[in-house]
Order: C-alpha cells, then sequence, then structure tokens
C-alpha cells in the first residue's frame, strides 16, 4: 500500500510544477492582451485509450485456501429376491396359410333320370415359354320324364386341347376340338297322336363338331392380335356347314395418334339334305369383309369412342353383293368418381347366323333351316353404374335395338303324310323379322369378402314386330339370382334362380288335304331354383351334392317340351398337380 501512495504523490508534484512554469512562460512571451476562447468538444474515444482485460485474473492475495478432500464409501447390503425378468420378445403378426392353388382338376357327379356328369381340365407348363392343355366334359341323362311318349335322353360330349408358346416379342397358340350331342325329338303333341304312333317313330338324332385354329398376340408392333378358326359342323341327317373366321387388330398411325382398327374375314357355307317339305337340297353361304377403325378420346372423366364399322356382303348362293355402314360410337363420364358413372352409345353390325348357333341354342331345330345373317342396324344404350359402398355396385340401362332379318325360333306344323321323324309337330324351325326392342335392366352385385358373393339381374322386353304376329320364343321378363357362400374352411355354398317370362308360339296342321287355322299358344313363365353344398376334405379333395328345379315345376321351355323335375347330383372334385 505504501508503494502505491509514493506513485501517486511523484505523479501530482510533475502535474504542479509543469502548470507553473507554462503560466511564466505566458507572462513573458505574451505581449498582446488576448481574449481566451474556449472550445469545447465531445470526447471521442481511440482504439489507443483503451487498455486489454486480462483473461485470467492475477490473484494479488499471498494466502489461498486450500480445498478439503472428501471421501464417498458405499455399503451394500443384499436382499433376498425371487423376481427374474424375462427376455425381451418381438410382437409377430398372424398370418393367413397361403391358399394352394392346383393346375389341374377332375369332377365327376351321378345323380337322378341317370345323369353322370364329369369335367377334367389340365394345364401343365413343359418350361418357361411353353404350355399345354386340355378340357374334356360329359354330360348325359337317360331321361324319365312322366307322361312322354318318346325317349327323351340326351348326351353331351366335348374335347379341347391347346399349346401355347411365348417368345420375347410375341405369343402364340393352337388349338383344336371336337364335340358330339344326341338329343330326341320327344315333343309330340298329345293327344292329337297315341302310343301306336310314338313307336313308329325314330326321333333320336345328334350333331357333332370339329373345330382347330390359332391366335398370335405382338408386343411392340403395328399388328397387335391375329386369329383364325375354322369349324365344320353337322348331324346325322346329312347336313353340313363350314364356317372360317380370320380377325387382325392393328394401330394406324395418323399424325402422332392410333387409331385401333380390326379387319374381319367371316366365311360360311352349309346345306340341308331337304327343305321341311322334302323338296330337294337347301344351300346357303356368303362371305362377310368387315373393317372397323377406332379412336379413343381421353380428357379427365370424360372417355369417348368414335368409330365406324364397314361391311361388304357377298352371298355366294344367290350372287348378291351389299354393303353396310354402322356406328360405333360409346362414350362414358364419371359424374361422382367410382360413385356415379354416365355411359351410352349407339352400335351396329351384321351378325353371321349359323347352324352350329341356332342347334346349341334349340337342339330340337329340324334339318331344314334357311340360314341368313341378321342387319343389326343400331343398338343404342344409355345408362348408369357405380359403387353403392365399397361392397356393393349396381347398374342401369336402358337399350333400343333396330334388327332386320331376326331369326326367331316358331314350332314347324304337323305335316300331313309325314316321311321324316320331326314331321309331327315335334321340331323347330326359323322365321325372319324386321324387329324393334326396347329394353330396360338393373343388376346389382354384392360382394361383402371373399366368402360371400351376391348377384341380381332383372330385364324387360317390349317387342314390335313389321310382319309375325308375335315375337316368337322371346320372353317379355328375364331374371336371375346367384349366390356364393365359403361358411367356414371346409364348407361352401351357392344358389341359383331363374326366372323367364312368358312366350308365345304356334300349332297347326297342314298337308294336301287339310290346313288348320294356327293356334297361337302362351307358354307359363317359370322359376327355377337350384342349390348346392359341398365339403372341403382336404386341399385336394372336396364332395358336393346339387339340386336343380328345387320346386319341381313341369314348365315347358319350347312348346311340347317339358323338362325333368327336381334332380340331385353327389360327386367329388379333385385337384392335382403334374
Amino acid at each position: 500500500m505504501l508503494k502505491h501512495i509514493k506513485y501517486i504523490i511523484v505523479v501530482l508534484t510533475i502535474s504542479v510544477t509543469q502548470s507553473f512554469a507554462q503560466e511564466e512562460r505566458k507572462q513573458t512571451n505574451d505581449t498582446i492582451d488576448t481574449q481566451v476562447i474556449n472550445v469545447v468538444k465531445p470526447y471521442t474515444p481511440t482504439i489507443s485509450d483503451a487498455f486489454k482485460i486480462k483473461e485470467t485474473p492475477r490473484l494479488d492475495d499471498e494466502t489461498t485456501e486450500t480445498k478439503k478432500e472428501v471421501k464417498y464409501n458405499i455399503f451394500s447390503i443384499p436382499v433376498a429376491s425371487t423376481f427374474t425378468p424375462a427376455k425381451g420378445k418381438a410382437a409377430t403378426v398372424t398370418k393367413a396359410k397361403p391358399i394352394k392353388l392346383y393346375d389341374n382338376y377332375a369332377s365327376l357327379g351321378f345323380g337322378t333320370y341317370t345323369t353322370i356328369l364329369g369335367e377334367v381340365y389340365l394345364n401343365h407348363a413343359l418350361n418357361r415359354t411353353e404350355r399345354v392343355g386340355g378340357y374334356f366334359s360329359h354330360h348325359s341323362s337317360q331321361g324319365g320324364i312322366e307322361n312322354l311318349l318318346l325317349d327323351d335322353d340326351f348326351s353331351k360330349t366335348n374335347l379341347n386341347v391347346h399349346y401355347t408358346k411365348k417368345l420375347s416379342d410375341l405369343s402364340w397358340t393352337v388349338g383344336g376340338g371336337f364335340e358330339l350331342q344326341t338329343y330326341n325329338w320327344y315333343g309330340l303333341p298329345q293327344p292329337l297322336f297315341d302310343a301306336t304312333t310314338a313307336n313308329m317313330l325314330d326321333v333320336k338324332h345328334s350333331f357333332y363338331s370339329a373345330n382347330f385354329g390359332g391366335k398370335l398376340n405382338f408386343e411392340d408392333a403395328i399388328i397387335n392380335k391375329l386369329s383364325m378358326q375354322f369349324r365344320r359342323f353337322g348331324d346325322d341327317q346329312d347336313s353340313g356347314e363350314n364356317r372360317f373366321v380370320a380377325k387382325a387388330e392393328f394401330d394406324v398411325p395418323i399424325q402422332g395418334e392410333n387409331v385401333n382398327t380390326e379387319l374381319t374375314i367371316d366365311y360360311i357355307g352349309g346345306s340341308f339334305d331337304q327343305t321341311f317339305y322334302s323338296t330337294p337340297e337347301l344351300k346357303y353361304g356368303n362371305i362377310n369383309v368387315g373393317i372397323a377403325p377406332s379412336y379413343q378420346l381421353i380428357q379427365d372423366d370424360l372417355t369417348v369412342n368414335l368409330g365406324v364399322n364397314l361391311v361388304y356382303l357377298n352371298d355366294t348362293e344367290v350372287g348378291k353383293n351389299k354393303i353396310f355402314i354402322y356406328p360405333n360410337i360409346t362414350a362414358s363420364y364419371r359424374l361422382v368418381d367410382e360413385i356415379l358413372i354416365a355411359y351410352g352409345g349407339i352400335e351396329g353390325g351384321l351378325i353371321q347366323n349359323s347352324y352350329y348357333d341356332f342347334a346349341n341354342v334349340n337342339p330340337f331345330v329340324s334339318p331344314t333351316l334357311f340360314i341368313t345373317p341378321t342387319d343389326q342396324q343400331y343398338n343404342a344404350s344409355i345408362g348408369l353404374k357405380g359403387k353403392l359402398s365399397n361392397s356393393m355396385s349396381y347398374n342401369v340401362s336402358g337399350h333400343y335395338y333396330a334388327d332386320r332379318s331376326k331369326a326367331l325360333f316358331k314350332a314347324n306344323s304337323v305335316l300331313g303324310g309325314a316321311t321324316e321323324s320331326y314331321h309331327y309337330g315335334n321340331s323347330f324351325g326359323l322365321v325372319y323379322d324386321d324387329v324393334s326392342t326396347f329394353s330396360v335392366a338393373g343388376e346389382l352385385n354384392v360382394d361383402v369378402n371373399r366368402n360371400f358373393k351376391l348377384g341380381l339381374k332383372a330385364e324387360y322386353f317390349n317387342y314390335s314386330m313389321d310382319n309375325e304376329a308375335e315375337p316368337w320364343n322371346l320372353p317379355d321378363i328375364k331374371g336371375s339370382l346367384f349366390l356364393d357362400y365359403q361358411i367356414d374352411d371346409h364348407w361352401f355354398a351357392g344358389a341359383g334362380l331363374f326366372y323367364v317370362g312368358e312366350r308365345k308360339d304356334v300349332f297347326y296342321e297342314e298337308g294336301t288335304l287339310v290346313f288348320s287355322t294356327p293356334i297361337t299358344i302362351t307358354l307359363d313363365s317359370y322359376f327355377d331354383a337350384n342349390a348346392h353344398v359341398g365339403y372341403k376334405i382336404n386341399d385336394r379333395l372336396s364332395a358336393y351334392l346339387k339340386a336343380n328345379n328345387i320346386a319341381n315345376q313341369d314348365y315347358q321351355r319350347w312348346l311340347n317340351y317339358p323338362v325333368q323335375g327336381i334332380q340331385f347330383l353327389a360327386g367329388a372334385t379333385y385337384q392335382f398337380d403334374f
């Protein structure tokens, strides 16, 4: 402290001495009395005026206090315990066992009316690019419908095989098949004929069909698809029909846009040994060449297909040619996403009728048909479809058809002086008329989950004829309901309900000495209920039980052709792999 005081005294002494010296110098040197001007200036510090603060302060005390050392001790006391912590385990999600799918199956069942129903489906991969497969089916019954004068047994056997090869830029398939069907013209009008007449008739007849063809699918090429099929169809009454159909689908680029185009060549030619009135051979044949370009326009929720269908017809028997032009326009618009979709369109086409198609719809036709194509001028449609919920969808639509030369099944007359087994009012022929058809249809599908599915459909028809008195054998109402239910892992069940409204046909007699006035007969509407239940024994084997016509209705699908009553069928299905 004394040291600091010493420094302060020295500084003060120097300051006072300098002040007096300056004052004496002023008095000595200054000869002019001047005014004193005080200039006041704010203090402006500079960097040199600042001093640096030491980062580490200096301790001037000579003595410091020393920290005492602290020691820590832990006293452990053991405690008895029976708790043992378990090891951690990650939670897992229970996965359903994947369903094993097999490539092949075989099914066989036996039922009332001595019914046999069998199916075999085969599909085998030879390697990664080649597959072979086949399908065989047989359905037969020895009949036994009550109050019939003739046998009503039938049989239908079908065999198809195919081979497929897939390459990097294309795939192709070739295949062929054979079909054999046998039926009886058992619809003998009663009481017009009795057992004496029936014992004289051989009403059994059969159809056969053989076909082969192939398909080509291309990847990233102008031509998308090529297909070809040839079918030979005939019967045991010396009738025969050949049909060849070839189609090509390709894209035509126009100003940067692709126009999808389909080219079709459809040939048919056939003959019947005689007409219904036993006149000489009846022949028919024509060739259709059609081209149908179409352009699709998509903008937001609107999709429009604009196209036209041009068809050239050459009647090879008559030697006449004709060109048909049909619209091919469809559109759809999403009003409310998937909930409400409006759609409609106007289309048309030349329908190639054939003996094969008619015989498969009505196997009781006589081998004396006149075959000609149907000119469907247009099919106008409008509708709404969508979803009511995630599991329920609907479709409501209306249609208006304008058909020229529409084929209608009509019962053949009872021919006086009959020479064939189908001359007794127990067969059907064809009549053609210009028919306008208006229909309204509704459809509802419920798919709650993979275990329960339900489908309901109904359609109403109204017909307008030009020449015929009635739309022969066309129903005014059709309805159906389908149900499929997987009860549990083993049990499954299903049902099918069908309703067909009233239809009309005609009955009359004609001959050299007699001709009766045609009588219009109304065929009652009918309701057919079918059901099945099955049990899955294991992944491969399951057993089933079916019941058809549960209500045991004695209805007629065609005039004078009652169907079998209630039927039961039991069988088993086996799935396998090679």
